[in-house]
């Protein structure tokens, strides 16, 4: 019998009552924790069946938890234990080195291109994988919110539940400022302020995931401002009024200005251009965030990576 079919037959239906430390998480990540080790094909079709119950009722993953639920975790297959891959060395030292703030609350990255966030689709392991296994004494860390792989910027990591939920609130309520640095092909038009594109997702037959400009997608806007003109090129500031997948990279393909390095939604004119600058990776960076904390408003700054301001010098040039 396949693995994700056959029941612990040592286990029982668990009743756990949710408190005000998980109050507020999605319902799949409160499970992700409680059932170490379940696939998650495999509790994500629980969901599907309605074996996962909140408050004797059916409800969707993303249902966010309220104190005093009782969510029914019915027994799920475990595969044996395997080792934990360990952190390439490499990955350590480079997330060890770009810590860029932390408190008893918040721990905030300067996250390289290349790494993803989290680990899945042949990935054994991301950014928030790694930092469980270098900072074993936190108990507690979660991803505030998502950058592509090949995206490198400021990455926010709750290390406390009423740290991430105020945080998902300030996200919500857009009151979370976020800014990056795209380098587009072309010559941007300073008139072009806002771009407003529904988007969509699609996953292409060979698994790929694409976001494309849909009428049926979701609402979606990004605000671009100019920060340098270039050789062939535009330097924008970009900041995401909506929070989509790929958001700023489609927008700027559907404006006419794909960005420089993005083997996805480029076209071969701006590859080629990428090939004689040498730049072998997205450029696009998480370089600001501004948050509010108890104590006050705490402004974040991330400088380009020396790859990218290797690039820019040779376009001035």
């Amino acid at each position: 019998m396949p693995a994700d079919r056959a029941p612990d037959k040592t286990a029982a239906v668990r009743h756990l009552s949710v408190d005000e430390d998980a109050a507020g998480q999605r319902l799949d990540n409160f499970l992700l924790r409680e059932l170490k080790g379940v696939p998650k094909t495999r509790l994500y079709r629980a969901l599907r069946k309605g074996e996962v119950r909140v408050n004797k009722g059916r409800v969707k993953a993303d249902y966010r938890l309220v104190a005093g639920d009782v969510v029914r975790i019915p027994p799920l297959h475990r595969p044996a234990a395997t080792a934990v891959p360990a952190v390439p060395r490499y990955w350590a030292r480079e997330i060890s080195s770009r810590i860029v703030y932390q408190d008893d609350n918040l721990l905030v990255i300067n996250k390289p291109s290349g790494l993803a966030v989290h680990g899945g689709s042949g990935l054994s392991f991301g950014l928030i994988e790694s930092l469980r296994q270098l900072r074993p004494d936190d108990r507690y860390l979660e991803l505030v919110h998502r950058l592509d792989r090949d995206t490198s910027g400021l990455i926010l990591i709750a290390r406390r539940p009423a740290m991430l939920r105020e945080l998902h609130r300030q996200l919500r309520e857009d009151t979370m400022d976020k800014r990056y640095l795209a380098l587009v092909a072309g010559h941007w038009p300073g008139s072009l302020r806002v771009v407003e594109a529904p988007l969509e997702k699609n996953v292409l037959q060979s698994g790929e995931r694409m976001v494309r400009v849909a009428r049926e997608g979701k609402r979606s806007i990004t605000e671009f401002s100019v920060v340098e003109r270039l050789r062939d090129a535009t330097l924008l500031e970009a900041k995401p009024v909506t929070g989509r997948t790929h958001q700023i990279r489609v927008h700027a393909r559907h404006a006419g200005f794909p960005l420089l390095g993005d083997t996805k939604y480029s076209d071969e004119r701006t590859a080629a251009h990428c090939r004689e600058l040498g730049l072998q990776r997205l450029f696009l960076h998480a370089s600001s965030l501004r948050i509010s904390l108890p104590e006050g408003e705490l402004a974040l700054h991330a400088p380009l990576d020396s790859d990218l301001k290797d690039i820019l010098d040779k376009l001035r040039n």
